[in-house]
């Protein structure tokens, strides 16, 4: 006798009013995609989809197809890369991550793109900063730490919940060495700061970001310009805080001020100072793990939104690092 999931069955989805274009991709990629990672095959006739296959994955299947078509209605386009985003989270625990994740806006870019949260993970983290006035994002490259920190400072901004955005980085090493690279301080430190630009600019109008920043209502400074200051009605965005001692990191802590929100981000696989056991951002997870008001979201290769072989080298350097470790 078959175990239920040996039995064959055939299920049949509706297509109803539906681009089947958007949903199935160029040369039905997408579809062909789902069938190469389920024992399932899969046929549009008309309006409908019909599935057959493995009882288990044709289940499976069902689920990742119905949130698919879901988006699609709702307006939301089908990337290869959120594809296989869902095919993971649906081979992992058996759900497609659909009701997971946040469909609002947080703000329209200068290029007019919608940006919003595009993983379950993106989406906890939305909602901590909303619901938290301190917020430790960790996790590794690629995962949209710093674009949707970016994005949540300017949408406050606009949405005038505060004055200014405040956004800082130790420069080069945590030490902030700057001394032997040619030119002012603006031009020693801009290398260092121009991701952060880069997502400014990416949010707002050039001429609107640089009349900001030339008010000072938008501030993008090394670190250790924050000694000294209280910053109150801001938004402050400390990146790579994985290279931050354990003293600057207390040093920015305690520089938020009055109705300010904080976002701290970083990487702790990316650690530059000498002794990486000397990570503000390391030690600080132990310290304030259970002080009320702040919070910590973790994102892993999952929440990765970058091309999609970064999730692929993300676990082959952690895999190399665990085998190291071990031998």
């Amino acid at each position: 006798m078959k175990s239920d999931s040996a039995e064959t069955v055939v299920r049949t989805l509706s297509l109803e009013g539906l681009d089947q274009r958007l949903l199935f991709g160029q040369n039905d990629m997408l579809l062909r995609m789902i069938e190469s990672r389920f024992a399932a095959h899969m046929v549009a006739r008309g309006d409908k989809i019909v599935v057959d296959g493995n009882a288990e994955d044709v289940e499976r299947v069902m689920r990742l197809l119905s949130d698919l078509t879901t988006r699609v209605r709702q307006g939301e386009y089908i990337s290869e890369q959120y594809l296989l985003y869902a095919i993971g989270m649906v081979k992992e625990n058996g759900h497609p991550p659909g009701e997971s994740i946040s469909t609002e806006a947080l703000l329209t870019s200068a290029l007019k793109k919608v940006i919003k949260p595009k993983t379950v993970g993106q989406t906890q983290y939305v909602e901590a900063v909303d619901a938290h006035d301190i917020v430790f994002s960790i996790g590794p490259a690629g995962t949209g730490k710093t674009y949707l920190a970016v994005a949540m400072a300017v949408a406050a901004l606009k949405a005038n919940r505060v004055t200014r955005i405040v956004f800082t980085r130790p420069a080069v090493e945590a030490g902030e060495s700057l001394g032997f690279l040619p030119g002012d301080i603006r031009a020693k430190v801009d290398p260092y700061l121009r991701p952060v630009y880069d997502a400014l600019y990416d949010m707002l109008p050039p001429d609107k970001a640089r009349k900001l920043l030339e008010l000072g209502v938008v501030e993008i400074a090394p670190l250790a310009f924050m000694r000294g200051r209280t910053l109150n009605e801001a938004f402050v965005v400390l990146d790579e805080a994985q290279n931050t001692t354990n003293a600057q990191m207390k040093m920015f802590l305690t520089r938020i001020g009055e109705k300010s929100k904080a976002v701290i981000t970083g990487d702790i696989t990316q650690i530059d100072l000498p002794d990486k056991n000397l990570s503000g951002l390391i030690k600080v997870q132990t310290i304030l793990k259970n002080v009320q008001g702040i919070s910590f979201v973790y994102l892993t290769e999952r929440d990765v939104v970058r091309h999609r072989l970064v999730q692929s080298i993300i676990r082959a350097y952690e895999k190399h690092e665990n085998s190291r470790k071990k031998g």
